[in-house]
């Protein structure tokens, strides 16, 4: 009997563990159904300024092509602080930009960047 009462037990927690598996499946599959959407914002293109299309290009194109092209122009022309790589060292193009400062921080840049897009 007490083999008996011994495998019922067992069923039991056998059950529990496969129910237990096949929620944490349901919750996964809707977790994966909610994925984010670009923001239209983003992707609408606009124009830089004189001075920001020296860096950029002239034609409009979407912020964040801006900021991947202003990226990838500090580290073409090794312009990030070597100790803090946060702080960007301004050369004669980008001191334009920025507003006469000589360095700034990467928080910032995006700040004096916006004022040059329209």
């Amino acid at each position: 009997m007490a083999k008996k009462a011994a495998k019922k037990a067992a069923k039991k927690v056998a059950k529990k563990v496969v129910k237990k598996a096949a929620a944490k499946k349901k919750v996964v599959a809707k977790k994966k159904a909610a994925a984010r959407k670009p923001n239209a914002a983003f992707m609408k293109p606009v124009t830089p300024s004189a001075t920001l299309a020296a860096v950029v290009g002239d034609k409009p194109i979407p912020r964040t092509e801006v900021t991947k092209r202003l990226w990838a122009y500090i580290k073409k022309n090794n312009l990030q602080d070597k100790v803090n790589r946060r702080n960007i060292k301004a050369d004669d193009k980008l001191k334009a930009v920025f507003g006469g400062k000589s360095m700034v921080n990467m928080f910032e840049m995006t700040k004096l960047v916006s004022k040059h897009l329209k």
